[in-house]
């Protein structure tokens, strides 16, 4: 357990019920969790982190995000483009990348989070190319230290079957549902204040079966408690 103070806040905001504003108080962090707030706080051994001049506030939360998209925020074939466009642009852009690229990605879209004060977030990955996996993202909000809840994203109709993305990037449905069961297993945290949680999330009406949205839906009820 690491012990940190935060300490010289101009002002805290609770955001509370009533949307106290504090000043003259310390917090007090112990393991990444708010132990005590409070004038003059001292622990032994712990950091001491001075914000004099700071207003400190909790934590965003972001509910949506496609981290894999912030390599590819900048193309110009998909800058004026409506959704169905845009995507068509960049599909044959993601069909390249892979583990590294998703890693980078998560990375690059984490610390921008980070760096405007979000300290969790939600990510739709629906997409695996090139032996890319969930496990990609949830080792970069791993390194950069987000509060991560990861989303097994899929797509499964592709459009030799009248779906939107190429065929190379929809996966068969039964593998969808076994990566499902190896991520859950493998990473969900349904502990509180758990730094990763896993989601499952077929990707949308133009891209994955009926029968997909109903066996994920059974999936995460059997397997996800939160």
């Amino acid at each position: 357990m690491t012990d940190v103070i935060l300490r010289g806040a101009d002002v805290v905001l609770t955001m509370d019920d009533a949307r106290n504003r504090l000043r003259g108080v310390d917090i007090h962090l112990s393991g990444g969790v708010i132990a005590a707030i409070g004038p003059d706080l001292a622990v032994e051994g712990a950091e001491i982190v001075y914000v004099t001049g700071c207003v400190v506030t909790p934590g965003l939360v972001n509910t949506h995000h496609h981290l894999y998209q912030s390599l590819t925020k900048a193309v110009p074939g998909g800058q004026d483009a409506l959704l169905f466009g845009w995507l068509q642009t960049l599909y044959p852009i993601w069909s390249r990348f892979g583990p590294e690229e998703m890693y980078i990605s998560a990375q690059v879209g984490l610390a921008e989070l980070a760096l405007s004060g979000c300290t969790m977030t939600s990510d739709h990955l629906y997409l695996y190319p090139n032996g890319s996996r969930l496990d990609d993202t949830i080792a970069a909000a791993s390194e950069v230290g987000l509060r991560f809840h990861p989303t097994r994203g899929a797509m499964s109709i592709g459009e030799s079957d009248g779906g939107l993305p190429p065929d190379a990037l929809v996966e068969a449905e039964p593998a969808i549902l076994d990566d499902c069961i190896r991520v859950i297993d493998a990473f969900h945290d349904p502990s509180e204040g758990a730094m990763v949680r896993v989601g499952v999330a077929p990707c949308s009406p133009f891209s994955v079966s009926r029968d997909l949205m109903r066996d994920a839906a059974i999936l995460a009820l059997s397997l996800i408690h939160i």
